[in-house]
């Protein structure tokens, strides 16, 4: 798997982690497994929000595009 540019840093995941789901110590490599996920989750919800974009003549993604996606 060529390596791509994660948008979502890995700071800002351990934070959550730490902040919302109350882990005291995470590990690096838990940090970037969730990252690699989430990033994978993201393009895939966005591709199919991009389908449904098009296919409504529209260039532009809408929340409701992302919901129907969801």
């Amino acid at each position: 798997m060529a390596k791509e540019k994660m948008v979502i840093t890995k700071t800002a995941l351990r934070r959550l982690m730490k902040n919302e789901g109350n882990a005291s110590i995470v590990a690096l490599d838990a940090v970037l497994l969730l990252q690699e996920h989430l990033n994978d989750v993201a393009i895939e919800i966005t591709k199919k929000a991009l389908a449904l974009a098009k296919h409504a003549k529209r260039k532009t993604i809408t929340k409701s595009d992302i919901k129907l996606a969801i």
